[in-house]
């Protein structure tokens, strides 16, 4: 039986869950150690959260071709394996969380910040700051500070049980340890990108094939951050954002715009929504991808067949999945789970 996953600000029991099931991976330990990782300094132990972080930081950091620039296209990001490899990324998060919950029954929540960045009445401005969703309170996600003031995700050195970040990047993007410390975010920061949110009125253009026809395609030749179509759109390099909006809006040069971005664990609310409304999109057009197997070898891993699944997916035994998953596996995932809502 498939879950369902739901907004976070208007269900309480599931945000609530993901709180605690969030808390939990952060402090479960792993088989794995740092070293493993090249991560230099002393050998540490790694949780089963932190390994979430790894594996997106290598993912980034990954060019797609070999010796090109990951800034390009790498093995996550840029380019058409963007929503088929974040949907296996949230899976697996889904999978961990129901496991330490021990709810089989949970669904991973999502964040609609199309709704946060529209105007609660004509000719007024949004203010997604106030939220509810930044609540200083146990059951809200804290605000913007550095480190954030208060929250679920509040760090206290004085509480080994609270949230703290542990693995970071360096200014190469590297993957480095960091001195414990808090969750760090500065709200719609111009100067480092955004000073909005996308609206409801952005997601409705980003389904609008009159006025923009390549929006009925998912992907489009060169498959980089300049191609037409849905993909690109959505996460954010043409249009008004989108995804890439959010990230910046979010983390204003701190935590939630680096390569260590699920460092922030509004990264997966956040995420949970673009796979939401990548869904919206396939319920119009069908569970189609670009490109296909034929598509030359400088798009090995964003090809629909070509495997996702990264040797550090994350698993509190280290285990991977014995047959990898592609694009084409994760294109209809309704038997697993689906959305009480779509846009």
């Amino acid at each position: 039986m498939a879950v369902v996953r739901r907004d976070i600000l208007l269900d309480d029991d599931a945000r609530k869950a993901y709180i605690r099931g969030i808390k939990l991976l952060k402090h479960e330990p792993t088989t794995l150690r740092t070293n493993q990782f090249g991560i230099p300094g002393p050998s540490r132990p790694v949780r089963t959260y932190d390994l979430f972080v790894i594996w997106h930081v290598i993912a980034m950091n990954t060019p797609v071709p070999p010796g090109g620039s990951p800034s390009n296209r790498n093995a996550a990001h840029a380019g058409p394996v963007f929503l088929p490899w974040h949907r296996v990324m949230l899976g697996w998060l889904e999978v961990h969380l129901q496991r330490v919950l021990g709810d089989p029954n949970f669904g991973l929540p999502y964040w609609d910040w199309a709704r946060d960045g529209t105007p609660s009445a004509p000719a007024t401005a949004p203010n997604p700051a106030a939220s509810a969703l930044w609540r200083n309170t146990p059951d809200g996600f804290g605000g913007q500070g550095t480190p954030i003031p208060g929250g679920a995700f509040f760090f206290d050195p004085a509480d080994p049980t609270s949230f703290r970040v542990r693995i970071s990047t360096s200014s190469s993007g590297a993957l480095q340890q960091v001195v414990e410390r808090g969750v760090r975010r500065r709200f719609g920061s111009a100067t480092f990108g955004s000073s909005i949110l996308p609206s409801n009125a952005d997601i409705t253009a980003a389904f609008d094939t009159v006025a923009d026809p390549t929006l009925a395609s998912y992907d489009e030749a060169p498959f980089n951050v300049s191609s037409r179509g849905f993909r690109n759109r959505l996460e954010g390099f043409i249009g008004t954002g989108l995804h890439n909006q959010v990230h910046r809006w979010v983390g204003g040069g701190r935590d939630m715009s680096l390569a260590s971005s699920p460092n922030d664990p509004v990264f997966f609310v956040h995420h949970c929504n673009v796979d939401r409304v990548w869904e919206g999109w396939m319920r119009r057009h069908g569970r189609v991808y670009q490109p296909d197997m034929t598509a030359p070898a400088s798009l090995l891993g964003h090809r629909i067949d070509d495997p996702l699944v990264s040797p550090f997916a994350p698993s509190s035994t280290s285990s991977t999945p014995s047959t990898p998953a592609t694009p084409r596996s994760v294109l209809d995932m309704t038997d697993t789970y689906t959305y009480d809502v779509l846009p």
